[in-house]
């Protein structure tokens, strides 16, 4: 069969599961008793090595079964979490992701895994550094042994004759081998063991099972309870002492561990089977740590059936996302011919047409809602990678920091959405580097150790706000100005004019940095203009709010769609120009005596305070129009952040929605302009860029 044809199908819920794998991970982290979390995290990767056997990937299908044999202990209690476990599941979702994103550009899945896959190995073995517990909490350690497949547990019979054993004075050992991975007959080599055994003692239970053994059904180690009078070393010794076996740990059981062995066993008596699990809820996001609370999401995605069992009908579907850039270029034809047919009654002034053409605009208008909605994607797509960034990050700067994300669910255009991840990133790194302190220097200031970065997103008209606010030390612009006066970007004259808040611009500057010490993660400034830039050509813009010694908040505005937009139509001489709205502040008629001219640039007095005027006629070099020429000129505001300008036009002609069409490769950049449309009338008129006439 052709698996060629489920393979976009695979990527997709691959994608889907090691999000989860991820965001479940981290609640573990932050609460490793809830054994449900487990469960969860169980079924994701079971899920991924089934697909990834079916569809041929055995690279992935094996490191999914690796961690699958850790997490079977763990959601058994025979294992608990520690850092080193957390740590080694961590890096095996990362290694998945290499290969899942491998297989999306046309590869095999391959990848060298094999230091992930000792690792896991050892942690099933029971190699992992434990804490002190005594000897209940060894055996629990060696009870992981390699019984990834069968129960560790003893039925009553069995803890009897163990019990019995004690009461008489014999040893009782829990024993752990683990035969060397280039022994050609493991089956035979394990036969040799429990021969031994039986020379010196019984064997009461072992598991694998002796069947499962003689049949090669094992990875490599078996574990086993033991009744002998020998000691725990000498039965050690004595299995080492045959060819080909790796590891023993025999460890000596006493009444007290025996006893919450046997606990253990009745408890998993009562549970439902292993083979069928009970579903489990997911974890809930008032429980988690900065991870699970930053999707701010009731259960995770696996989250079962519903009660009664029976499983919830899907009401969704997965839809190419070429399809729907095809239907949006077809709606785009759709409401430029609209807006013809609106023009066109209005000039014949027939009431039957005109009647036609305004229901056609009300049904074109909740068609254009659902086709924007379904372009609309949750900011959820791209935070979900920063909680697990960021405690990396923090872990390996030895900082402890929360990540508190709200407003996951606020939505943006899906081309706004591919764009915005990087700058987001990179703003997130430099707050934990440089804005969060270290551990000492935060209990110096009389500040909690943990750090909190709060990561929200929200709507506020036609813009998509999204912030990332730090406590940490905060930006101090005397620092900023002193810099830059000594790197000799401004004089010390400039600087003394400077309010704090254009000092913070200067952060943006190319290649300009605070830090006296050069980090490989982030710097304050550096890198930043590249931020701006991206997310100014996003039609979005950034600002700096800080607090020295308070914290940091970068405000990113971004618009909601970059496809259709609302936009001022005007004209200058025979040309037509498109204005966003959502870059407009007003509009107004100037006389040429309002106009100033300081240092050399035209100002005009707007509100208590001078703006500059830009004369677009000479910016675009109109020949047929010069605004200098008339006694009157209309003006449009617009706005970038806290900056306004004024735009000369000629004349408005009125409102209207567009739909953005790129210039081309023949015109990549061409200086204030955007893009372009086509107007009701089949004319081409430029989209303005109004950040490109603010500096």
């Amino acid at each position: 069969m052709d698996m060629n044809q489920y393979l976009s199908m695979f990527i997709d819920e691959s994608n889907d599961h090691l999000q989860s794998l991820n965001e479940s991970m981290m609640g573990l982290e932050a609460n490793p008793e809830d054994l449900s979390i487990v469960q969860v995290i169980f079924r994701s990767a079971h899920t991924l090595k089934g697909m990834a056997a079916t569809m041929g990937f055995e690279d992935l299908a094996s490191l999914t079964h690796q961690m699958e044999n850790v997490l079977d202990l763990v959601r058994n209690n025979k294992l608990r979490m520690q850092d080193f476990i957390f740590d080694t599941l961590f890096k095996s979702i990362d290694a998945l992701e290499s290969m899942v994103e491998d297989i999306t550009g046309g590869g095999e899945g391959k990848a060298d895994v094999s230091a992930i896959v000792t690792s896991l190995q050892a942690i099933v073995r029971g190699e992992v550094p434990a804490a002190a517990g005594g000897a209940a909490a060894e055996v629990t350690a060696a009870a992981a042994g390699n019984a990834t497949d069968a129960q560790v547990f003893l039925d009553e019979f069995q803890y009897s004759v163990l019990e019995q054993s004690l009461q008489e004075g014999h040893q009782v050992l829990y024993v752990d081998v683990a035969i060397r991975k280039d022994c050609q007959l493991k089956a035979v080599r394990a036969y040799m063991v429990f021969d031994l055994l039986e020379r010196s003692g019984e064997v009461v239970k072992s598991f694998p099972s002796v069947q499962d053994i003689e049949q090669e059904k094992f990875d490599y180690g078996f574990s086993l309870y033991y009744i002998t009078q020998k000691d725990a070393s000498e039965i050690q010794k004595m299995i080492l002492n045959l060819s080909e076996i790796d590891t023993v740990t025999a460890v000596a059981l006493d009444q007290e561990s025996l006893r919450q062995m046997g606990q253990e066993s009745v408890a998993a008596t009562a549970e439902a089977p292993a083979s069928a699990p009970a579903p489990e809820a997911a974890p809930a996001a008032s429980n988690a740590s900065p991870a699970a609370s930053a999707h701010g999401k009731e259960e995770s995605k696996a989250a079962p059936a519903r009660a009664g069992g029976a499983p919830s009908p899907s009401r969704t579907i997965r839809v190419d996302i070429e399809r729907l850039d095809v239907l949006m270029n077809l709606f785009s034809e759709l409401l430029i011919d609209r807006v013809r047919l609106e023009q066109l009654a209005s000039e014949v002034q027939n009431g039957d047409l005109t009647e036609t053409v305004e229901h056609m605009g009300r049904v074109s208008g909740d068609l254009q809602n659902i086709v924007m909605k379904l372009r609309m994607v949750p900011v959820d797509t791209v935070f979900n990678r920063f909680p697990r960034m960021v405690r990396d990050l923090a872990k390996s700067l030895d900082k402890k920091v929360d990540l508190i994300v709200t407003g996951a669910e606020t939505e943006l255009d899906r081309t706004v959405i591919d764009e915005i991840g990087d700058p987001l990133v990179h703003l997130l790194r430099n707050a934990v580097d440089h804005g969060v302190e270290s551990i000492a220097d935060r209990v110096a200031a009389g500040k909690p150790e943990t750090g909190t970065v709060h990561l929200r997103a929200f709507h506020s008209g036609n813009h998509v706000f999204i912030e990332i606010e730090e406590d940490g030390r905060g930006i101090y612009p005397k620092k900023i100005l002193g810099s830059a006066v000594k790197k000799g970007a401004i004089t010390q004259e400039q600087a003394n004019a400077m309010s704090d808040d254009e000092a913070y611009q200067l952060l943006f500057a190319p290649g300009f940095s605070t830090a006296e010490v050069i980090s490989d993660v982030s710097g304050r400034g550096v890198g930043l203009d590249v931020v701006k830039a991206k997310i100014s050509s996003l039609g979005g813009n950034v600002t700096i709010y800080s607090t020295p010694g308070k914290g940091t908040n970068f405000s990113v505005q971004l618009p909601l769609t970059l496809s259709i937009i609302a936009a001022m139509l005007v004209r200058l001489g025979s040309e037509k120009y498109a204005i966003p709205l959502s870059s407009i502040v007003e509009t107004g008629i100037v006389k040429q005596s309002q106009i100033r001219t300081i240092h050399g640039n035209r100002m005009l007095e707007f509100r208590g305070s001078h703006i500059p005027l830009v004369s677009l006629s000479k910016i675009f070099s109109i020949p047929d129009y010069d605004e200098s020429t008339e006694e009157e000129t209309e003006i449009v505001v617009v706005r970038k952040g806290e900056r306004l300008v004024a735009l000369a036009v000629q004349d408005f002609i009125g409102q209207n929605e567009i739909v953005i069409k790129n210039l081309g490769k023949y015109l990549p950049d061409v200086q204030g302009i955007s893009g372009a449309t086509i107007l009701g009338d089949g004319q081409v008129a430029l989209i303005i860029d109004p950040n490109a006439f603010i500096k």
